[in-house]
């Protein structure tokens, strides 16, 4: 019995070299064409969530992104908004936000990008801080730290 089980096991981990083998050279394809399948998605948290107003300007574009909440199980108590700027973001940067695109505003933000010194004051009672304000590949990114 124990012959056996000691064959059997060594069968086993060489089937499993053999079949490592032949999909290791396919792996690329695979993993590109399991990403294109509609359910695989890019988190929220990393994305900044989807743009839900874009408002542009002769030289910058103002990307209001949609509030996000989402948790591991459920929706969380806190979130946060992501403002980018694109294109030729000038040195200060003085704009006013709605990001429930209520037509009321919610905060005015600050930004001074030559110290950096990012301020915000809050309007609408939901908002917290400033999460991160950030120069990035395109501009600037702002997160806005939210209570639900």
């Amino acid at each position: 019995m124990k012959k056996l089980k000691i064959i059997t096991g060594i069968t086993w981990a060489f089937a499993g070299l053999v079949l490592m083998f032949i999909l290791f050279p396919g792996m690329n394809n695979m993993s590109r064409s399991a990403s294109k399948l509609p359910f695989m998605k890019i988190n929220p948290n990393y994305t900044g969530g989807v743009v839900a107003k874009e408002i542009v300007e002769a030289s910058c574009t103002l990307d209001i992104r949609r509030p996000v909440f989402d948790g591991l199980i459920k929706e969380r108590k806190t979130g946060f908004v992501q403002i980018d700027w694109r294109g030729a973001v000038p040195d200060n940067i003085v704009d006013t936000i709605d990001y429930d695109l209520d037509e009321i505003p919610d905060f005015v933000i600050t930004i001074d990008r030559i110290k950096p010194v990012t301020s915000i004051n809050a309007v609408n009672s939901k908002v917290l801080d400033v999460g991160v304000s950030t120069p990035t590949s395109y501009g600037w990114a702002v997160r806005v730290n939210l209570r639900k």
